[in-house]
């Protein structure tokens, strides 16, 4: 056996199809589009969504609702998660950095406090928001918050 005599094995290898070169390609004069019509044609493109005369999905089914594009979306904690949280990684101070090295909030999370529970440490909080009920609480143990923006 040589590197010029070798071949691939018979039938692993398949002619292009040459479309659009006349007669003598065995595809004939519409190279395989069949007749006329937009899809026999150069720069045809089917649209988005397009279900062949059928009423497309996005008209078929009716419109429900709407996204309030002023809506602030709150990353939330409970007076009663506070304590758990605080012995399991070691936090004093609840701020937005500190939440985020803990992997308890993304980056971009708005915080909020709510009053939901009890708290039994003496805790600092620097947070976006927070309820009157937690804000009274969390005075009432003898922490502080403070509300950034």
């Amino acid at each position: 056996m040589q590197l010029h005599s070798l071949k691939p094995a018979k039938g692993s290898v398949h002619k292009t199809k040459r479309l659009g070169r006349g007669e003598a390609s065995g595809k004939g004069g519409t190279s395989t589009k069949g007749n006329k019509g937009g899809q026999s044609r150069a720069g045809y493109k089917r649209k988005k969504g397009h279900e062949g005369g059928q009423m497309p999905i996005q008209r078929r089914i009716p419109k429900r609702g709407f996204k309030n594009i002023n809506r602030v979306e709150f990353k939330v904690f409970n007076l009663g998660q506070i304590d758990m949280l605080a012995e399991k990684y070691g936090i004093t101070e609840f701020n937005a950095q500190n939440l985020y090295i803990n992997g308890l909030i993304s980056q971009t999370d708005i915080v909020k406090i709510l009053g939901t529970g009890e708290i039994k440490g003496k805790f600092a909080f620097k947070v976006q928001a927070a309820s009157a009920k937690a804000k009274q609480a969390i005075e009432a143990a003898g922490g502080t918050i403070d509300i950034v923006k």
